[in-house]
């Protein structure tokens, strides 16, 4: 049996997919562990997870909320992914010497883990929890690759030394790619690339309060409203004109509508349940369409079972995303920045409407995520991994 060690940022949407897989690979009689923040990694996988403490960065890690395109991009590498590397790469090392993992899985985002593992010999393989590396966005954009192939060259010389040549987004062991082929589209991919489908799988219980029966009291559709966790700080508007757009439904639609900031002002109508979090997977399969920011996971999971959904992308992967829904015939797309009441109720009668065909087409790029195995596919593709490292040998490994 094998021993992993997945490295993940402090960001909930990359780490819900490594649970799964890491519970396939626990089922199989491996031993796994972590490396990251231990109170979210414990939050996610359990409160008797094996985390190694990797530090954040002691400015902590913010964005400004009106960063768009190109300076969005920008400043997730200058000012947030860089300096989460420089502050875990102590941890990353720290672990992968106590722990002694035959394979470290790093997350795509987690560059430390790439980087370290690789200058410490190690087999390595990246978890790309969204779809959007892989089809190069940067393929158009040959200066600011070269920027970006800068940064991370300084940052290999100031962690590893300069050791290794590998991008750190990309291991030459293989990557784990969270999709398919019925959302990602014709991109060609090397050989090492796993499109494994998504990692859908139960989380640790956290309180589950949510008013089952608000749900069971009217057969009318159900419309799920989420921007997910990491973009409180520009949903203000937008939820407020989603909650606007949905009352405007009374009679013919409810909608779950997260608001964990409590950025939604005034009272609702009666149709709309205002929630500070759900539990979104157990609510998924009684959905009839979901509104989000294209945030990869919940856009999976949504069509994982089947649901439509209304995209309007913010930032960085988003967007990216968002056409390969459009693209699926899964869903309609919305321009964040645009999206009014009007705008917003529109999209929804349009995905919940039958003829537009948007239930169906979901449903068949769900059946595709099921036919690829998600975390068990995932599971046995690193398994499957040769044994190979010094470290490895030393301990008799085959």
């Amino acid at each position: 049996m094998g021993r992993f060690l997945f490295v993940v940022p402090p960001l909930v949407g990359h780490v819900n997919p490594a649970v799964g897989t890491a519970a396939a690979l626990a089922g199989r009689g491996h031993e796994v562990a972590w490396a990251g923040h231990p109170e979210l990694v414990r939050a996610l996988v359990g409160s008797d997870a094996v985390v190694f403490p990797c530090a954040l960065p002691e400015d902590g890690l913010s964005r400004p909320a009106d960063l768009k395109g190109p300076a969005a991009f920008q400043f997730l590498w200058e000012s947030f992914l860089v300096p989460l590397a420089d502050a875990m790469a102590p941890g990353v090392r720290a672990a992968i010497e106590a722990y002694d993992p035959d394979v470290v899985v790093c997350d795509q985002q987690a560059v430390a883990g790439a980087l370290v593992a690789e200058s410490l010999g190690r087999v390595w393989v990246t978890s790309a929890t969204t779809s959007a590396e892989l089809v190069d966005p940067l393929s158009g954009m040959p200066k600011v690759a070269a920027w970006l192939d800068e940064l991370l060259a300084d940052l290999r010389n100031r962690i590893c030394g300069g050791a290794g040549s590998a991008d750190p987004r990309f291991s030459p062991h293989g990557v784990l790619a969270y999709t398919t082929r019925a959302l990602l589209g014709p991109a060609e991919l090397p050989d090492r690339v796993w499109l494994v489908g998504p990692s859908v799988t139960a989380r640790p219980a956290s309180g589950d309060d949510f008013p089952w029966d608000w749900l069971d009291a009217s057969p009318l559709p159900t419309v799920l409203v989420s921007l997910g966790t990491a973009n409180n700080d520009a949903g203000a508007r937008f939820l407020n004109a989603a909650a606007q757009a949905l009352g405007g439904l009374a009679g013919r639609v409810r909608a779950v509508l997260v608001d964990p900031g409590g950025l939604v002002e005034g009272p609702v109508a009666d149709n709309v349940l205002l929630r500070p979090h759900v539990p979104q997977l157990a609510l998924l399969p009684r959905l009839d369409a979901v509104v989000c920011h294209a945030g990869h996971n919940t856009v999976c999971e949504a069509l994982w079972h089947g649901v439509p959904l209304v995209v309007a992308p913010i930032r960085d992967d988003q967007p990216i995303v968002a056409g390969q829904v459009v693209d699926a015939g899964a869903g309609v797309r919305l321009r964040f920045g645009r999206a009014d009441a009007a705008r917003i109720r529109a999209a929804v009668e349009t995905v919940l409407d039958p003829a537009g065909g948007h239930r169906k087409a979901a449903e068949a790029v769900g059946e595709s995520f099921r036919a690829a195995g998600g975390s068990a596919s995932a599971a046995a593709r690193l398994a499957a991994l040769p044994a190979g490292s010094a470290v490895t040998r030393a301990r008799g490994g085959a």
